[in-house]
């Protein structure tokens, strides 16, 4: 039975880990962590003259790559443009110089950055000099997310979590609760470090490619770029503390000795905080407000998270080794476990609540932004684990309680009906530790533990709350969302020559105010020039409309710089075309309004 129970939690294992790599591999990558606060020229506008240089300010610190900006001119030819630098006014605004001349038209500017959090940014605008013409403002190829980058790199960061959390959690197990055999744990530890050591490789590969969105690479160039941002200067860090802790390790062995756990505590705790640096000076704490605040709380927190729920994978571990002889491992190991599980729960909830409040900004955000959203799902995750460790605790306290009842208890002497008193009764013996529901509690919360660290993986690749928020407020978008609506209607007058289709671009696509240009495409394919063209948007759900956008007529296209949008949602788009003084024609379409 023993050897079934351990196969079986063993698959268990192995299927929840398989599952929460395909979660994550196949999850839609976030495109940024750093929203765009502004542009210059601004999103969308008419220009008379033509721009000297494009400046982006950001809602925090970013950093440009070697092809950050591509400008397509209004036939969609790539500009040669000057190299991208940061402004003067500090590395929270890029810019890059424009071509001396530029024709009358549109403009796409296709842009891509890393924020100060490690995470590149991409997006697009579009401008206008003299006129708007037909255009769609949507990334280029080469500035969109590689699926199979963005899915490898989110899988060794989850790989890397995990790993550091066993690592940490075992030594801090081994150090404070002192099981009586440390054998079974070394298996584990030794399998964590190898998976850290491989994860952060694999990160440190794929960091120029999950930079650049582009196929994952290995080359020289890409190596050393990776090694002169500061996420590559971390990894590397890392690697280095591994390595160091793995030769250390190899000249102990060496020499035979055996460590006592003073020595091995000191050692986890020299080794756990610059570990945990290199996550916490490179992600959400190292960009925005209070950032030394900021990033002593995320170090507390990976710390604490790594001494339960790794440790909680050591007791397991400890559990089963030991199913088949109780008596082998005393009640104070699970006791000892019990009082760390709780300083590191107080920990991580003081830390948490800072950080939420740090990356939300306000309560709205909870449920108006994927940030928010996903926390919520954490928080209910949470939740369930901490009712696993209640009970857990609940059973380790009442057998400590029972068994210290039973040593105390004096031993009771029988009262004889006659003769000589009877020598007193032997005490009974303790009650037996209750580690078969102890160890199915343990397992059910290392099995929620996982998709814990799975949720918080994904939490520090979404946009916090409160720059998702700001964006929103100064009316840009975040980045890697589409700046504009186009909308084709193929009309037919049902005479000879009489279709063609009209082009209508929303700009920006969402809510509030915005532009119309629409453009009229004869049976050739060509512009056509007609004497009268109306839009109008009905909102039927609620109601709305027909709302006229008044376009007139601006040589060659119709278009209106004013016209209002006020509710997201699927509107009807309609459009009357009129080609003679007889015939025109009404053609309608749905059109998708963002918030």
């Amino acid at each position: 039975m023993l050897p079934d129970r351990h196969h079986r939690t063993r698959r268990l294992t192995l299927l929840c880990a398989g599952l929460f790599l395909l979660l994550l591999g196949t999850a839609a990558p976030a495109s940024a962590h750093a929203a765009l606060r502004a542009t210059d020229p601004a999103d969308g506008t008419v220009l008379r003259t033509a721009p000297r240089q494009l400046t982006l300010t950001f809602t925090e610190s970013v950093g440009l790559l070697t092809d950050s900006f591509r400008v397509y001119d209004p036939h969609n030819h790539r500009l040669r443009t000057g190299p991208a630098e940061h402004a003067p006014s500090g590395s929270d605004t890029a810019r890059v110089p424009l071509p001396g001349k530029l024709a009358t038209g549109t403009y796409t500017v296709a842009w891509r950055v890393v924020s100060a959090d490690s995470h590149p940014v991409s997006g697009a605008l579009t401008f206008s000099v003299g006129r708007r013409t037909a255009t769609t403002a949507a990334p280029a190829p080469g500035n969109t997310e590689n699926p199979a980058t963005a899915a490898l790199y989110n899988i060794a960061r989850w790989l890397a979590y995990l790993s550091v959390a066993v690592l940490l959690g075992t030594a801090a197990f081994v150090a404070y609760c002192r099981p009586p055999k440390t054998a079974p744990l070394r298996t584990p530890a030794l399998a964590a470090a190898w998976t850290l050591l491989a994860a952060t490789t694999a990160l440190f590969v794929l960091r120029t490619p999950y930079e650049e969105g582009t196929a994952p690479t290995l080359s020289v160039s890409s190596l050393t770029h990776a090694a002169t941002t500061r996420p590559g200067a971390l990894l590397l860090a890392r690697l280095a503390l591994l390595l160091l802790a793995a030769a250390a390790v190899a000249l102990l062995r060496s020499r035979r000795r055996r460590l006592p756990r003073r020595t091995t505590l000191g050692v986890a705790a020299a080794l756990s905080l610059p570990l945990a640096l290199t996550w916490t000076a490179a992600e959400h704490a190292s960009a925005g407000i209070q950032v030394p605040l900021a990033i002593t709380s995320a170090t507390l927190h990976l710390l604490a998270m790594a001494a339960w729920l790794g440790g909680l994978a050591a007791l397991l571990r400890t559990l089963q080794r030991t199913a088949s002889d109780p008596a082998a491992l005393p009640l104070s190991v699970p006791a000892r476990f019990s009082r760390m599980a709780s300083a590191s729960v107080a920990v991580l909830v003081l830390t948490g609540v800072y950080q939420s409040w740090r990356g939300l900004g306000s309560w709205q955000a909870l449920t108006d932004t994927t940030y928010g959203r996903t926390l919520l799902a954490k928080l209910a995750v949470v939740t369930a684990l901490l009712l696993a460790a209640a009970c857990s605790r609940a059973w380790t306290t009442r057998a400590v309680r029972a068994r210290a009842t039973a040593a105390t208890a004096p031993a009771r002497i029988p009262e004889p009906a006659t003769g000589p008193p009877l020598p007193p009764e032997p005490p009974a013996p303790p009650p037996h530790p209750p580690y078969p529901l102890l160890r199915r509690s343990v397992l059910a919360e290392a099995a929620v533990s996982v998709l814990v660290l799975a949720l918080s993986t994904l939490l520090t690749s979404t946009v916090p709350g409160r720059a998702a928020t700001e964006a929103a407020r100064t009316g840009t978008p975040a980045a890697g969302i589409p700046t504009a609506s186009v909308t084709t209607i193929p009309f037919d007058l049902g005479t000879p020559g009489g279709h063609g289709k009209v082009q209508i671009t929303l700009d920006p696509g969402r809510a509030g105010r915005t532009s119309v240009q629409a453009v009229v495409y004869g049976p050739d394919g060509g512009l056509s020039t007609v004497p009268e063209l109306r839009v109008t948007l009905t909102l039927a759900a609620q109601r709305i409309g027909p709302l006229d956008t008044k376009v007139t007529d601006r040589g060659g296209y119709w278009g209106t710089d004013s016209f209002d949008l006020p509710l997201p949602g699927t509107w009807t788009m309609k459009a009357t075309v009129r080609v003679s003084d007889l015939d025109q024609v009404t053609v309608s379409a749905p059109v998708r309004v963002t918030r």
